[in-house]
């Protein structure tokens, strides 16, 4: 018999067998948290992506400020924005590339792009330290903040440990943590975004009611040219992280509908432009006016070196702690996204709320411990923002654009690509030093779970 000659119920097998696994996957996909719900309107699309970029990142700007002085400063903010806006319409109109497909995760673009097993050796271990990376350092700063509002409404009460103040917390992750879908934490995400329009407006209001008050510098704070340069190569990775929402953006607009007529980018790109305003809007002020207040006396935390109003300082500081709680979840979505994937497809586990409950305990209780043990908080801004966020963020959305597009040699686009590519692969070297640095700096005097720790 002719090898191409299949006997009739052979072929019924094959395409029940087939049929069965596509009906499997499609069962799996409805229960990832991903892609179980494409309700989303455009708004969902400007909260969520308000609460990815303006988190903790806004407060250490007039830190990074410092760092880079006036003309350095304000052109890398600026720039950083023009980059970023530009590389957030090349992924959200790359969503749905291929005509009755769509990308719905980062790391799928990236297998179209460069193939199955090299796309996901490229995206998935960057997206990973973004997320995780952002996920801890969210857990030290709603510590620290949280700390904060306790010292300041409770003057008199001895000062809470950083370490409880992390826990505390934490603690409340670990309940989130089980609303099942991205569209189940919409509620939480729009809290989280107005929040961050909250205390960014209350940390620039507040610098300009209290004015300059003495003399205040703003010179370099290091002394020395090797401390200088290291600080400005950690500036420069500090405000990168305050950019570093691209790690979500397929992820947000695989959760809306899409049609023919009325694809799911234009619905994801109106809700971005309204973002990118917001983000503008809370970040410039901050920046400069922070600056402009306190010149390189600031603290890496701007709501901590802020002390009056004490009402107000402590109620922003609170505003930070709600944000960060949304903020938390949105990064920690795709990791629970991916572990989950991991488990049901790869490892044949039943898709069951006892996997989501064990998996995401466990990935709460990871981040608190790492959170807990290294609260180097700029330091890990710089480092996470240079190393992770700049290749996810400002360049690699630009070279798949190359690479599927393909478009003309000194056109627009392709002269654009190459300038973000650049640019970003120089951040992606510089970031990561001077982070680096200042951790190495701070652990030398920092003591595991000390009992007199605080977050001054």
């Amino acid at each position: 018999m002719d090898q191409a000659e299949v006997p009739i119920y052979g072929k019924n097998n094959y395409n029940n067998n087939a049929e069965e696994r596509m009906a499997e996957e499609r069962a799996i996909d409805d229960w990832l948290p991903i892609t179980s719900s494409r309700t989303a309107k455009w708004w969902f699309s400007a909260f969520h992506s308000v609460t990815a970029i303006v988190g903790a990142g806004v407060l250490s700007l007039p830190y990074a400020m410092s760092q880079l002085g006036w003309g350095p400063g304000v052109s890398f903010l600026v720039l950083s924005w023009v980059v970023t806006l530009y590389s957030l319409w090349q992924m959200v109109e790359m969503h749905e590339l291929v005509p009755g497909k769509r990308f719905d995760r980062y790391h799928e673009l990236g297998q179209h792009a460069f193939g199955d097993k090299l796309g996901l050796w490229i995206v998935v271990p960057a997206q990973l330290v973004v997320l995780v990376g952002l996920n801890i350092v969210y857990l030290i700063t709603g510590g620290i903040s949280l700390q904060k509002f306790h010292d300041l409404v409770c003057q008199r009460c001895s000062k809470m440990r950083l370490t409880y103040s992390i826990l505390i917390f934490s603690s409340v992750h670990f309940v989130l943590s089980q609303l099942p879908t991205f569209n189940s934490i919409s509620g939480v995400s729009l809290a989280a975004a107005v929040m961050s329009i909250s205390y960014s407006t209350v940390a620039w209001t507040a610098s300009v009611e209290k004015g300059v008050e003495g003399r205040v510098e703003h010179g370099y704070k290091s002394r020395t040219t090797a401390g200088t340069v290291f600080n400005f190569f950690n500036a420069l990775g500090s405000i990168a992280f305050a950019y570093g929402g691209h790690n979500v953006v397929m992820e947000i607009q695989a959760t809306m509908p899409s049609t023919p007529h009325r694809p799911s980018k234009k619905a994801m790109w109106k809700g971005a432009v309204v973002a990118y305003v917001i983000v503008a809007l809370c970040y410039f002020p901050v920046a400069t006016i922070g600056y402009w207040k306190f010149g390189n006396a600031v603290n890496e935390n701007i709501l901590i070196t802020l002390d009056s109003p004490r009402w107000l300082i402590a109620m922003a500081n609170m505003f930070v702690v709600i944000h960060l709680i949304g903020g938390y979840q949105l990064y920690a979505m795709p990791v629970f996204d991916m572990i989950e994937a991991v488990f049901t497809k790869k490892l044949k586990v039943k898709p069951t709320w006892y996997l989501r409950f064990i998996s995401r305990n466990i990935y709460v209780a990871f981040t608190t411990f790492i959170a807990i043990t290294f609260p180097f908080f700029n330091a890990l801004l710089g480092f996470f923002g240079g190393f992770g966020i700049v290749p996810t963020t400002y360049f690699l959305p630009s070279i798949i654009w190359l690479m599927v597009h393909k478009p003309r040699r000194c056109s627009f686009s392709f002269l654009a690509c190459w300038f973000c590519i650049i640019f970003g692969v120089v951040l992606t070297i510089v970031g990561p030093i001077g982070g680096l640095r200042q951790i190495i700096l701070q652990a030398k005097n920092y003591k595991f779970y000390d009992e007199s720790e605080s977050s001054d």
